[in-house]
């Protein structure tokens, strides 16, 4: 457990695949998976599978992302923290953290009332990190390296 990286309850990070350099995060050990801010979401059905279009909210004054798609991994039902249950598409994206870069399956829903347009899940911290609430912003951005995971 050597190479597990402590974190902070909040974090920037990227995601490189979906042409975002730089987003904040909350990091969240009770939230079982990823849930990412849409401003909007377009299905896709293609001969190769369902692809999902969409756009992200960098900031919470307006900044947005250029138009992305990802392939669906799936539509699943998931649970708030207020116990409301909603089906919400899955995509598999590349997570840029604390100087690493790994594979996240992230939901794509609405988190236009919540301070941060990301919130990572305990699946995509398993094993990598360890998150210390007493710490906030505790990393720097620097060069990713990629995770054998």
């Amino acid at each position: 457990m050597a190479d597990v990286i402590t974190l902070g309850w909040r974090e920037r990070l990227a995601l490189p695949s979906l042409g975002v350099p730089i987003l904040k995060a909350k990091l969240d050990t009770g939230a079982r998976s990823s849930s990412l801010h849409v401003e909007w979401l377009e299905v896709d059905e293609r001969a190769d599978g369902t692809w999902l279009l969409f756009q992200i909210r960098t900031t919470r004054k307006g900044g947005l992302s250029a138009p992305c798609e990802a392939r669906a991994t799936g539509r699943r039902s998931v649970t708030d923290s207020g116990g409301h249950t909603t089906a919400r598409w899955f995509i598999r994206t590349e997570v840029e953290l604390a100087g690493r870069r790994f594979g996240a399956e992230v939901n794509l829903t609405d988190r236009r009332h919540m301070l941060f347009p990301l919130l990572l899940g305990r699946t995509a911290l398993d094993g990598r990190f360890v998150v210390d609430p007493s710490l906030s912003y505790s990393q720097t951005p620097r060069r990713a390296v990629r995770d054998p995971s």
